[in-house]
This record gives C-alpha cells, structure tokens and sequence, in this order.
C-alpha cells in the first residue's frame, strides 16, 4: 500500500451506483479499504453534504471508535452522504485527504479532489474528469469473468448481449422503441445466427421484463432479471460478447460496456437529452458507439478505460498539493434543531 494513502476508508451510502466507483478507485490505487456503508442520521441526512455535525457518531455505529484507533490518512466518498463523510474527516482528522467522486454541488475547496464526469461540467484546480463513469471493467477484470462464466462460452457466436435499464428523463424508453429494438434483433438472428443475452436492471420496470421474455424468448441463448434467474451474470456477459446493445439511461452501464473491446450500440428513436445526452455525443464523436440500426456491422474499437488514468492522476495530483484544512460549515439554521443530535 502506498505509504501516503493508509490507511484509507470508503464512505457511500451503500447504493451500488456509489460503491462501484469507490470501489474501483481503490483498486486502481493499489490500496485495501475499510469500506463503511453510511446510516447517516437526520439532519444531517438531509443536508448533505452542506451541514457538517460537530461528531462522527452520526454516520454509523463503531464510526468514532474506529476513528479513534486508526484514523484515515485517505477518505474515498461517492454521493451526497459520501461527500458529508470526507468533508468532515478533512476537517476533523488532521492529515486526512478527501477525495469526492461525483458532483458534491458545493464549493469544491472542501475537498482535495473531486473526481466528476465531464458530463457534470464542472472544472477547478483540484477536479479530475472522465469519461462515462469510474468502474473496474478492465483486460484483466474481463479474463477472470471469462473464467468465472466460462458456461457461457457454449452458447453460439456471436453473442449479442442486451443491458436493458429503465424510465429516465432523457431518454423515452417506451413500447415504440421496444418494438424497434425486437425488430433489429431477430433480423440479426436470422442474418447472423448466433445467441441472445438479455440482462435488466434494478431499475427495468416490470412491463419491460415480461415483454422481454415474451418477445425474445424465442431466441436461443439466456435472460436474466433478478435473483430468480440465479446469480447475476452481468461481468460474464460482458466478457463474453461479440456486441453490446445498451439503453443510454445509465452513465454506468454505458461506461462498462464502452470498456469492453466489442462494438456497442445504442437504441434512440429521438435524441437523448441532458446530460446522458452529453455522454452519448461524446461517445458517439469517439467512435466508441454507435445508433442502433437494422443494418449493423463490426467496426474497430478501442476499449474506453478511465479509472486506471484517473488513478495516476489522483496521485499525482494529491502529491503536488499540500495538505490544508477545510472549512467549517456555518451554525445550523434554527428549524434543524441541536447540531448533535
């Protein structure tokens, strides 16, 4: 472990969204960290992260007892409670450095990194942007999901693999485009051959899932959505893949699919709008992906991988700066009650 970043804690309210790219990050860093999943009390929850507690008991249970034996010399945050945690080690634990993944939406002084998406937009001395979003999915990551789902290896190429997410503000995931989606995909099973690996998300709504094995189900391969189709296969499916089609509702899932070496495509009847919109043009000018279309064919990829660089950059980045002590926040408003609660 590197000597100026142990020990080191990973603060996020426990949502995978959160933990993934702390997570990564800490591997990317070569370091091993007390992951803490945040039970962050009211207020103080509902502030975050602009109010800051006078004490770490707030967070979770053992917090200041942990504090006290080993304080962090690193503190890792995702999310808004995630933020709320690393702004109060930097300015309760001398020596700490904060790192924040993710848009704290205050002053970006309170920490000595902020790691954002260039879709977030937003720039400073200490912020460091990616592309997509911050995940593990690199060569080494997709040979051992090859090995552990070598099952899937059987199933005939090429194996088209479906990420379905769900409802999102920029992107109208409706039946029209279902039905277009179910068009290309037995067009390509009739062209080409192959398999179908459908997998959904937490956020799939159900009319999704049904129509997914009512309408795919007739073509050979395999369909997950939920637990009671076993064990989530999602790394295998990436790392067996011949093409990705994913939904462009998740930074996320874009992210990891971009991080394959497969053609990725992206179903959009309309354009998508905000700040998906953003990341979908960027990816779309890198040729990383491209519209879903009746008439695909393989074009050549370069694997899309952030955090390894984002890693590097962090160190160096932490190196060069000094430690400096954040600012406190100022007194509670009235209605909020005692700042210990």
């Amino acid at each position: 472990m590197h000597p100026t970043l142990a020990p080191a804690w990973i603060l996020t309210d426990g949502a995978a969204g959160n933990r993934k790219p702390a997570l990564a990050l800490a591997e990317a860093l070569g370091i091993e960290a007390r992951e803490w999943t945040l039970q962050t009390r009211a207020p103080w929850r509902w502030l975050a992260p602009r109010w800051l507690p006078e004490r770490g008991d707030v967070f979770a249970p053992g917090f200041e007892q942990a504090l006290g034996e080993a304080p962090p010399r690193l503190a890792i945050g995702c999310g808004r409670q995630g933020a709320l945690a690393t702004r109060w080690l930097k300015a309760q634990v001398p020596g700490c450095r904060a790192v924040q993944i993710l848009d704290p939406r205050i002053d970006l002084r309170h920490w000595d990194a902020v790691l954002a998406p260039a879709h977030d937009g937003i720039a400073g001395p200490n912020v460091l942007s990616f592309t997509g979003g911050l995940h593990g999915v690199d060569g080494a990551a997709l040979a051992r999901a090859r090995i552990a789902h070598a099952e899937l290896s059987r199933l005939p190429s090429p194996r088209t693999v479906v990420l379905l997410g769900g409802p999102h503000s920029s992107f109208d995931l409706d039946r029209g485009l279902w039905l277009r989606l179910c068009t290309i995909l037995h067009h390509w099973q009739t062209r080409d051959g192959g398999s179908l690996l459908v997998s959904s998300s937490r956020r799939t709504p159900p009319w999704l899932r049904e129509a997914a094995r009512k309408d795919l189900g007739d073509l050979p391969g395999l369909q997950w959505h939920g637990e009671a189709d076993g064990p989530n296969p999602y790394g295998g499916l990436l790392a067996w893949a011949d093409r990705i089609v994913v939904t462009p509702d998740s930074a996320n899932m874009l992210a990891e699919a971009s991080a394959t070496a497969v053609p990725v495509l992206v179903p959009a009847l309309k354009p998508v709008r905000g700040k998906l919109g953003l990341l979908y043009r960027d990816l779309l000018e890198r040729g990383r992906v491209r519209p879903l279309k009746l008439d695909f064919q393989v074009w050549d990829v370069l694997p899309l991988r952030e955090t390894a660089r984002i890693s590097a950059e962090l160190r160096a980045l932490l190196a060069a700066n000094p430690i400096t002590s954040a600012a406190r926040s100022p007194a509670l408003p009235s209605w909020v009650g005692s700042r210990s609660p």
